[in-house]
């Protein structure tokens, strides 16, 4: 249920979506979907938002239609909010800086 609304609807592009937004779309308790997102993902909704974002930085910067974007451009479309952030987030996931994933391409 959780996985086939994120990869039909996007909602983490929204770099304000949050575990509310989700419930309400789900019409699910906030307690029953962190239950559902804990055990199903082994990790909290933040961290699976950032692995979506990532992911989606990731195939956006394979994707020569967004070749006119700056990686940093990349990321704000991908729901990340900020340069720091994004950063830190995509070493974390990736093990690798975004300049090093590009080289990689």
């Amino acid at each position: 249920m959780v996985i086939n609304y994120l990869n039909s609807k996007k909602p983490y592009l929204n770099p304000e979506f949050n575990l509310q937004m989700m419930v309400d779309d789900l019409n699910i308790s906030r307690h029953k979907l962190s239950q559902v997102i804990n055990r199903s993902q082994n990790k909290n909704f933040y961290k699976l938002m950032n692995e979506y974002r990532v992911k989606e930085v990731k195939e956006k910067l394979a994707n020569k239609k967004y070749k006119s974007l700056t990686v940093l451009g990349i990321a704000y479309e991908s729901g990340f909010n900020s340069k720091t952030t994004f950063n830190r987030i995509f070493k974390e996931e990736t093990g690798m800086t975004p300049t090093e994933y590009i080289k990689t391409l």
